[in-house]
């Protein structure tokens, strides 16, 4: 019997790319899945494709974010497989710029599909896993940048960091309905990182069918979409029901467990830390221990560079 045989799914954002890849492995597993997509065309396609190879699928086309969205998935995921044991939270828009670019739409459209969708997804999935009684995965999709930060995404950072955030809250409230809650943090060849001239030789391998360089795949943990599929059907599955909480990286051949904050350095000053006594040690007791922000790659091997538009 495969791993998800009898269970329910449902993957935001799964109509193409690192969604479809989720839902294909979910169905694989043995898993019932409702495809979510804002094209009605593309939904059906991946529907089609999950079906021909054996799976179980329908098609949800609403984009995420308003709780009536959150709702007609569930119920969609009722009314055709009986019940809902699974949720993953996928979907996602990017409207990057600068800070003082940014206008309140930029802002509010990123924050209102990754953030608030993920609220009001999971919301009604718990309702849903609550009421059943037999527990429950919730997994929610991460991004470095919500780790470490990346210039020009003030709003795509603060729906990531704020997604791992609700995870680490829920991972203590549904502890007692056996409902686990984690973050994935995936790093593949993406609409988005296909843009990227760093990644353009992974890429093009990608897209050409050809494996990787390894310096891609192992040096960077940077892989398909397929690559990450393996993790989300784990944490789907009863053998993952002792983990929750967690942010876990994946990408190529590597994967990684983040940590959560923890402070790195700790003093103390009998009375207090005045703005005197700050100006006197600021640079022992802070700048010391100052932390980096944003990611740094190595430089390219020769033979992966590609001439710069």
């Amino acid at each position: 019997m495969s791993a998800l045989e009898g269970k329910v799914a449902i993957v935001t954002g799964s109509g193409r790319g690192l969604g479809l890849a989720y839902a294909k492995e979910l169905a694989r597993q043995g898993a019932a899945v409702v495809v979510n997509d804002v094209d009605r065309e593309v939904a059906d396609a991946a529907v089609t494709t999950i079906t021909a190879d054996g799976g179980r699928a329908v098609a949800v086309t609403a984009p995420v974010g308003p709780t009536a969205t959150a709702q007609l998935l569930v119920q969609t995921a009722v009314a055709e497989f009986g019940r809902l044991d699974i949720l993953v939270t996928n979907a996602g828009v990017l409207r990057d710029t600068v800070l003082w670019k940014m206008s309140d739409d930029d802002f509010d459209t990123v924050i209102g599909v990754h953030l608030r969708g993920t609220f009001t997804c999971v919301r009604e999935a718990v309702l849903q896993m609550r009421e059943q009684g037999e527990g429950g995965r919730i997994i929610c999709i991460g991004s470095p940048t919500g780790q470490r930060g990346t210039f020009g995404q003030t709003n795509y950072a603060a729906a990531k960091a704020g997604i791992v955030g609700m995870v680490r809250t829920w991972a203590l409230e549904l502890a007692r309905g056996g409902i686990t809650a984690n973050a994935v943090i995936p790093v593949a060849a993406t609409a988005m990182t296909a843009t990227v001239p760093y990644f353009a030789a992974a890429v093009e391998a990608d897209e050409a069918g050809e494996p990787m360089p390894a310096f891609f795949r192992h040096d960077l943990g940077f892989g398909t979409a397929e690559d990450v599929g393996g993790l989300i059907a784990h944490l789907a599955s009863d053998a993952a029901a002792g983990v929750t909480g967690q942010a876990i990286g994946i990408g190529g051949d590597r994967i990684q467990v983040w940590s959560h904050p923890e402070p790195v350095s700790t003093s103390y000053r009998e009375g207090g830390w005045t703005a005197d006594a700050l100006a006197d040690e600021f640079d022992e007791v802070v700048a010391a221990h100052r932390q980096s922000v944003g990611e740094s790659f190595p430089p390219l091997p020769p033979e992966l560079e590609r001439p710069k538009p």
